[in-house]
């Protein structure tokens, strides 16, 4: 063409030229799954000899007989569900030690390494994707490994990732259990002004961070903190909102005690992450603000089953004991006011305890339908991941999982993961 040639037969040109590219370029072969039944998170409506047909990731159409040509799997004897969602893993969790100082004799490589091994549990068990709630490492391990599942040169779930602990001195997210008269570690994520939260989040943002992780108050697992005690103040977890928020990045904070767990609230932060002593005031205030809850309650009580057993710090026990005890009251509180509620593990014995959470919700007072709800679409809403994930419709992604059973009245059927699809493969066959 000469440069002398008319706009509009140019743009006929391309728009031709582009049509017979796309002609040649072959379209992703169809498969279809044969699902026995296959339930519908929405409503709980179940349908029986359900043809779910996938071109490639996706999901094409929901149809009552196979389309011709197509390959079929059949899951004719299985229940399927949408890809199920953890809320609240850490990735790099060691399950053969509970010693407070792992983290001080662990490298950032090796506990990638485990990292890469715990990804494939969670896979097994029918989890395609999670949120990492962060972890300790200053070099930010669950942002490579995020990016590698992403890039395809590992196999896992999606992630979507926190980066550091933002904690006081002393806090439960302080690592540094050396003594005084030792030299110090270097510790990004510590805060004890409301410039230095800033700093770090703004860090956590720089490097890759999906959301921000607060410690509101105290934990149970460290020896030093006290559960019951807001650490991070009003000033500095507002700050650490506005500086994410603005940014496009959302906030979740650990916050077991009362006090704690409404100052976070009112900070404006997205979810709470466990809310163990949650009151009356408190789950108005998440309800009224839209506030998630992710309660983790089967970390807490699979703690109380190891005891001491994996090195865990006595006093660190100690307080298992105590908080276990408020858990079930403040989770009735959360049902009670309607909370919005995700579900999550946060329990570094990942293959223990993974799918144990379902069991627990229901224990809890949640329906069958309520805790699958939990590990699916609210997950997925929570994360933003809802247009892609969290229910069997046209257009997401074909996450599938097969188990026996109904869990709509056996919900333990979760624990037995037969077969698991992640955007278009097999991720787990069946048992021969």
């Amino acid at each position: 063409m000469s440069p002398k040639t008319p706009l509009c037969l140019l743009v006929t040109f391309f728009a031709i030229t582009a049509t017979a590219v796309q002609a040649q370029t072959p379209q992703p072969k169809e498969i279809t799954v044969h699902a026995g039944r296959l339930i519908d998170v929405r409503s709980g409506q179940v349908t029986n000899d359900a043809y779910i047909v996938i071109q490639g990731e996706r999901i094409k159409s929901i149809a009552t007989s196979a389309p011709a040509g197509d390959t079929v799997i059949d899951m004719t004897k299985y229940t399927v569900v949408p890809g199920l969602i953890d809320c609240h893993a850490h990735i790099l969790s060691d399950p053969t030690t509970q010693t407070p100082g792992k983290y001080l004799m662990t490298s950032a490589p090796q506990a990638t390494v485990r990292g890469v091994a715990n990804l494939q549990i969670w896979l097994a068990h029918g989890f395609t994707a999670l949120r990492d709630a962060g972890e300790e490492y200053p070099a930010y391990p669950q942002f490579a490994l995020r990016d590698g599942v992403a890039k395809g040169l590992i196999t896992g779930p999606r992630i979507v990732a926190a980066g550091s602990f933002v904690s006081v001195t002393g806090g439960h997210g302080d690592g540094d259990l050396l003594s005084p008269d030792k030299p110090s570690l270097q510790q990004p994520n510590t805060a004890d002004t409301v410039d230095a939260v800033s700093r770090i989040v703004r860090r956590d943002i720089k490097y890759g961070a999906d959301w921000i992780k607060l410690m509101a108050t105290g934990g149970v697992m460290d020896p030093i903190s006290d559960y019951k005690v807001q650490e991070l103040s009003d000033e500095q977890m507002a700050r650490a909102v506005e500086v994410a928020h603005r940014a496009g990045r959302k906030v979740m904070a650990h916050a077991e005690g009362t006090i704690g767990i409404k100052a976070a609230v009112r900070a404006g932060v997205d979810s709470i992450e466990h809310g163990t002593m949650l009151d009356d005031e408190g789950a108005q205030m998440m309800a009224q603000r839209g506030t998630w809850l992710v309660p983790t309650l089967y970390c807490f009580q699979h703690d109380l089953e190891t005891g001491l057993s994996k090195g865990r710090d006595p006093r660190s026990m100690a307080k298992g004991i105590d908080i276990v005890k408020e858990q079930g009251p403040a989770f009735q509180r959360a049902l009670k006011y309607h909370l919005k509620i995700a579900y999550g593990v946060d329990d570094a014995d990942v293959n223990e305890s993974v799918s144990k959470e379902f069991g627990a919700l229901v224990r809890g007072g949640m329906t069958p339908l309520q805790a699958l709800q939990a590990a699916t679409i609210n997950g997925a809403t929570l994360l933003s991941l809802d247009k892609d994930m969290g229910a069997i419709e046209p257009g997401k992604f074909a996450d599938l999982v097969a188990i026996s059973g109904d869990p709509l009245t056996d919900i333990t059927v979760m624990e037995h993961v037969a077969w698991v699809m992640k955007g278009g493969s097999v991720v787990k066959p069946l048992a021969q």
